[in-house]
């Protein structure tokens, strides 16, 4: 990398800070002077240090969205400070509206998404496929790899972190006492969640941003299918040398399905048709179909709710007492009656309002000029290639999204292959560390004290062989020719 010898100690520091993290290149509009300016500065620590309390998620016990949002407002005053010292005071209102129509359109696909994933847990979906795995005497062995295959498969239509967490429920019933095999078995459902993620819009938080931001088409996905194959079982096949063929203590349990609980999977199956056809075919947002799902799945849980009322009022005396609980005092349906609601409430709002803080965090230093910077020393002085293999090493210290927001923010000329590339990389990078990705963090609050940080590095080195092995076959079969 060539720096100029003018180059000031500001532009020097965000150089390097961009070159650690190429998730600090941020957005589009921005004057390269002003990062050299004392607010310019500022507003690039203000994020550094919101960014850092972050990653100490788990030691401090401090939700990720708190430090972001406030770090968002405090970057957009001293944008709103600096323009206005220049008379213009029409840019960051401008810029600010278009990050927060990003922001809207990604929350209401999200949170139309976690409420089918939630009404799907609730009427017993997953509870059922988990009894099915632990109740079949598998041995370790076969249930590592059962486990593998299902999240791999699951994670492109449920999510990364949903499948992650399902299926080490899964490992953590049939390990028990066993820390050994869940701790691995837990590191193998990671990476495969994240590199089933990869080729599915649905699948990863940064797949969908690449598809609302329109720079891969739906079907243009499935190219990385087979090299998100590839990251996970070089990874697999080799950390399953360290399984046992041992059979594990007998597991008694039982689930069952509530009413309604397959029309509900085949509404979350016709609305991500929905999605894709208004996308496809209407040329209208993503998020149109997904919230027309939602609704669907709302008129069909106000039915749910009214034929519980039904049963519970008929389960007993029919007096106005009965009838007023049944109704819960006017207050929302009664314990026992379905209510819509509540898998709304249970949507990751901490990582939905984590969202809003990083995507206006981006958009506010991109105001700054640090695009310039970021855009210069990695797709320019690197070259794309490199760049986007950088970030996937970013994604893990960092987290893939703020990283992926940036590069679409940058807008590097770069064809389909490497628009596919950096989306790869993206998903499967965050699996070299345990704190790189959701799944990986989820998991480690799931089993806590068992999968650990410490635990997913013994094997970092070969989550890393399955990373330049999935990019080397994404070249092999995808690369145009010449490349």
């Amino acid at each position: 990398m060539k720096l100029s010898s003018s180059m000031s100690l500001p532009r020097l520091f965000a150089a390097l800070v961009l070159m650690l993290a190429p998730g600090l290149a941020f957005a589009a509009g921005g004057d390269m002077n002003l990062i050299n300016s004392p607010l310019g500065i500022t507003a690039l620590v203000i994020f550094v240090l919101a960014y850092s309390l972050v990653i100490m998620e788990e030691k401090l016990h401090l939700q990720k969205s708190k430090p972001v949002i406030v770090a968002a407002g405090l970057i957009w005053a001293l944008v709103a400070i600096t323009y206005a010292g220049m008379g213009d005071i029409s840019t960051p209102e401008t810029i600010l509206e278009h990050n927060l129509l990003e922001f809207v359109e990604l929350f209401l696909f999200l949170l139309a998404a976690m409420t089918f994933i939630n009404t799907m847990e609730e009427r017993g979906v997953f509870d059922v496929l988990r009894v099915w795995l632990v109740t079949r005497g598998f041995t370790l062995r076969q249930i590592f790899w059962i486990t593998g295959v299902i999240a791999f498969f699951l994670s492109p239509i449920a999510d990364n972190l949903t499948t992650a967490l399902l299926m080490a429920t899964v490992v953590m019933a049939v390990g028990q006492q066993n820390h050994k095999f869940v701790a691995i078995a837990c590191l193998n459902i990671v990476v495969a969640a994240n590199a089933g993620g990869a080729f599915s819009p649905f699948g990863d938080i940064t797949t969908l941003m690449v598809w609302q931001a329109e720079m891969v088409e739906f079907q243009q996905f499935f190219a990385l299918f087979v090299p998100s194959v590839v990251n996970w079982v070089v990874t697999a096949g080799i950390i399953s040398l360290w399984v046992s063929n041992e059979m594990p203590p007998p597991v008694k349990d039982s689930a069952e399905l509530k009413y309604g609980a397959w029309f509900v999977v085949g509404l979350f199956i016709l609305t991500i048709s929905m999605a894709v056809s208004a996308h496809n075919l209407l040329h209208l947002p993503p998020v149109l179909g997904m919230m027309t799902g939602l609704g669907f799945l709302k008129l069909f849980g106000y039915y749910l709710q009214r034929r519980d009322m039904k049963l519970q009022q008929s389960g007993a005396d029919l007096g106005d007492d009965m009838g007023e609980q049944a109704m819960g005092h006017g207050h929302g349906p009664a314990p026992g009656v379905y209510n819509i609601y509540a898998n709304l409430q249970r949507a990751e709002w901490d990582t939905l309002m984590f969202f809003y803080g990083v995507i206006l965090c981006v958009g506010g230093l991109g105001t700054f000029g640090y695009l310039a910077v970021g855009s210069q020393i990695t797709y320019t002085d690197l070259g794309p290639t490199v760049a986007n293999i950088i970030v996937g090493f970013a994604s893990a210290i960092v987290d893939n999204i703020p990283v992926m927001f940036a590069v679409l923010e940058m807008k590097p000329e770069m064809d389909l292959f490497q628009w596919l590339l950096v989306t790869l990389t993206a998903g499967v990078g965050g699996s070299m560390l345990s704190i790189g990705s959701a799944a990986g963090v989820a998991v480690m609050g799931q089993a806590r004290g068992i999968y650990t940080f410490f635990s997913h590095l013994k094997f970092a080195w070969a989550v890393m062989l399955g990373y330049f092995a999935s990019i080397w076959v994404h070249f092999l079969l995808n690369a145009p020719p010449g490349a």
